[in-house]
């Protein structure tokens, strides 16, 4: 573990390596370059109205149609009637575009955060093929044709054959499966359901999935070299701080899962008679989820920060012994020149000076997450599960007691 002094001995890293324009964990794979031939999407991801509109119609437009077809669109001899589904619309017509929405907020954010690592000289000028491998090495992995393949797969395989056939369908009579003693037959809404809409929306989510275990990847990797922390730096993780910011680009991706909870809930306290209290332990999971699942890359920094940290306090510590005591036997033992002023002297500036850097040091955090984004993604989370409230309470009284907890 080397902690870094002084930043102008390893000059700027950033002029001698560049990390690409195009780095980014979602230009790349199969499904990103069949939307650039369909003109569905640009090396700059900004189609985004175009492809939800494309993706969302193809998913949900067809049970629309199927469903009206079939008269299980609103017809009361169906327990649950298409159009009363609140889950599937909600998963088709917000949580897919948030799915969406999201690979642009990351792309253009999550970049710049890269930059940070060569910009404050974190990266040693001798480990910088280092860097540049676990780079290269995300390159591929985004781009790999087999891992799509193996998502596809992956999702048909079990997604779908075990456990939507088996877990996920309801014991009565839907728009899209009617209950029978050899299982449950799918109507030809249920068809597409189950083997174009779902196994669509199932991937996308998959593959947020996959970037986040590159992502995570690419943190380790990068946490294998010495960096060159500083135990003084003001943001009190050595100057990692920045990736504290990670946790913002990944917030719409936190929204998505709360707004997938919600509808699921919505639809069993609306088809099923529960209570929105029932669903607490399923609520704060996955919360604790949504936090692990993007702050929990960051957590592979700890084993350096906890070194940076011991070695600071006790060069710091040492630095201050020293100073201490010079200036206590210049200024209480007597030491001090013939006629040097105390007031105006600098010796108590630096001194105070000294007990902030030590204290900065002290109160070091061992990873870059922030009470703040810890908060800010719990609360993206849970934002879309607010308005189930009103299923126990009127909306007057909601309004207070939200604006009793705000203000």
């Amino acid at each position: 573990m080397a902690v870094n002094p002084a930043s102008s001995a390893l000059g700027t890293n950033s002029a001698r390596i560049q990390i690409p324009q195009d780095f980014s964990l979602i230009l790349g794979g199969p499904l990103f370059q069949i939307l650039r031939r369909a003109h569905l999407s640009d090396d700059a991801l900004l189609m985004v109205r175009r492809r939800i509109v494309v993706i969302s119609t193809l998913a949900w437009l067809p049970l629309l149609v199927l469903s009206a077809i079939e008269v299980r669109l609103l017809d009361g001899s169906v327990g649950v009637p298409f159009l009363f589904d609140v889950e599937v619309h909600v998963r088709y017509l917000a949580v897919l575009p948030l799915l969406i929405v999201a690979e642009l907020v990351v792309h253009q954010r999550l970049r710049p955060l890269l930059q940070q690592f060569l910009e404050r000289n974190l990266i040693p000028e001798g480990a910088l093929p280092r860097f540049e491998a676990a780079v290269e090495s995300a390159f591929r992995l985004r781009n790999s044709v087999l891992a799509e393949v193996l998502l596809i797969a992956f999702v048909y395989g079990f997604g779908i054959l075990v456990v939507w056939r088996h877990s996920a369908i309801v014991a009565t009579t839907t728009w899209y499966a009617t209950p029978s003693p050899d299982g449950s037959a799918l109507s030809l809404a249920g068809m597409w359901y189950g083997f174009v809409s779902l196994p669509l929306f199932q991937f996308l989510l998959c593959r947020w999935y996959f970037r986040l275990f590159i992502w995570t990847r690419f943190l380790w990797q990068v946490s294998r070299i010495e960096l060159s922390l500083v135990p003084t730096h003001p943001d009190r993780v050595g100057g990692l701080g920045f990736l504290a910011n990670a946790a913002y680009a990944f917030a719409v991706l936190a929204v998505a899962h709360g707004t997938m909870v919600a509808g699921m809930v919505a639809n069993r306290i609306f088809f099923l008679g529960s209570s929105l209290p029932q669903f607490k332990v399923e609520i704060a999971v996955v919360v604790a989820f949504v936090l692990v699942l993007l702050l929990g890359p960051l957590l592979v920094f700890t084993s350096q920060l906890a070194q940076a940290k011991r070695t600071g306090l006790r060069e710091y510590g040492t630095l201050a012994e020293r100073y201490v005591r010079e200036f206590d036997a210049k200024w209480l033992r007597g030491g001090a020149p013939h006629g040097e002023p105390l007031v105006g002297s600098g010796d108590i500036q630096s001194l105070a000076d000294l007990g902030n850097s030590y204290d900065v040091v002290r109160t070091m955090r061992l990873a870059p997450v922030s009470r703040d984004a810890i908060v800010r993604l719990a609360a993206a989370t849970l934002v879309p599960i607010t308005p189930l409230l009103l299923t126990m309470m009127p909306l007057e009284e909601l309004v207070k007691m939200l604006f009793g907890i705000l203000f």
